[in-house]
């Protein structure tokens, strides 16, 4: 009897540590974090297929590589291609995770997308670095809302002067997206209508929308924020300047308003200052709901990752977005 009772004890205690252990491995993962080397699971590893929109490719890059060097045996092959095919991508099983830059439908819910936000950017409208209308009052004065309005919405021939109040007759050359894109999507929304609706010359891409301008004197056209402003400088791209709104119509350029550097055009999206849209959310899309090895990718992008959003250039989410996102990734 006493030899049974003390089998017994120890039987007990020996079902107790499993428990309390088994308890503590629990906690150590909470939500929104990736299992790391040394939590005793497997190590992550294997191939993510990313695609999708110019406007997230810079930070998905940036995010590919940190959680390349947290664990090693992880790939992340990204390609952008714009949002319309990031979408595309991802409903199909092309890819499993797709970069989109605009509202996710409807009926791209139906087909099966499902997202989280990620970050937030914008759109802006780029103008010729040597355009003689940057030497008046446009830069100070910026442009009314009408104006862009009647460019692409209206389609009408306007001239510089007409957009910068001035007696200059150069033509302005209007320049839009080709490709299905979350850019083109953004930008018609503030003007009022969409993609199908913009006039102008088409071109691929937001590189080539840029090089398109950069090459017009009297060019305008818009590009997302990691292709309008320089990484290293902080300045506009090269050959580029940023076209500020005049947002309140007042007839000047407010602080507020300003965006002649990236760090005030980040300021002013964070503050609501600049319109939403242009300005908006970025997006992760997969098909039915994230799982496995990109599920982790994507929990890591919305905790570890989000400290990485300020050096590329884009904007965290608040926090109650971030915490939605991982509540609808689940355990």
């Amino acid at each position: 009897m006493e030899r049974w009772r003390g089998g017994h004890l120890w039987l007990t205690l020996g079902l107790a540590v499993i428990l309390v252990t088994a308890l503590v491995a629990c906690q150590s993962q909470s939500p929104g974090r990736a299992p790391q080397a040394g939590d005793g699971q497997a190590e992550l590893a294997g191939t993510v297929r990313v695609s999708g929109a110019w406007a997230l490719y810079p930070m998905m890059v940036r995010w590919g590589e940190e959680f390349g060097k947290a664990h090693p045996k992880v790939r992340i092959d990204i390609s952008a291609g714009g949002a319309g095919k990031g979408l595309a991508d991802a409903v199909s099983g092309l890819v499993d995770i797709g970069m989109v830059s605009r509202e996710i439908r409807p009926e791209e819910v139906q087909q099966g997308a499902f997202y989280v936000a990620v970050v937030k950017d914008a759109v802006f409208a780029t103008i010729n670095a040597n355009n003689p209308a940057l030497q008046g009052s446009l830069a100070q004065q910026g442009v009314k809302k009408t104006m862009l309005v009647q460019l692409w919405m209206g389609g009408e021939a306007l001239t510089w002067g007409e957009i910068a109040g001035s007696d200059s007759r150069d033509a302005v050359q209007v320049y839009t997206r080709s490709d299905a894109c979350g850019a083109a999507e953004m930008w018609a929304k503030y003007l009022g209508g969409d993609q199908e609706d913009l006039h102008g010359t088409a071109v691929y891409g937001d590189p080539g929308l840029a090089d398109a301008v950069r090459n017009d004197r009297f060019g305008i056209g818009y590009n997302n924020l990691n292709y309008a402003y320089d990484a290293n400088t902080g300045l506009p791209v090269q050959g580029l300047a940023i076209l500020p709104l005049d947002v309140n119509e007042n007839d000047r350029i407010d602080p507020e308003e300003d965006l002649s550097t990236k760090a005030k055009a980040i300021e002013a999206i964070a503050s609501g200052a600049y319109p939403s849209p242009p300005a908006r959310y970025l997006y992760l899309v997969t098909k039915g709901e994230f799982s496995g090895l990109s599920r982790e990718f994507v929990r890591w992008i919305l905790t570890d990752g989000q400290k990485l959003a300020d050096e590329v250039g884009y904007i965290q989410l608040p926090e109650a977005v971030s915490q939605e996102a991982l509540d609808s990734l689940g355990r």
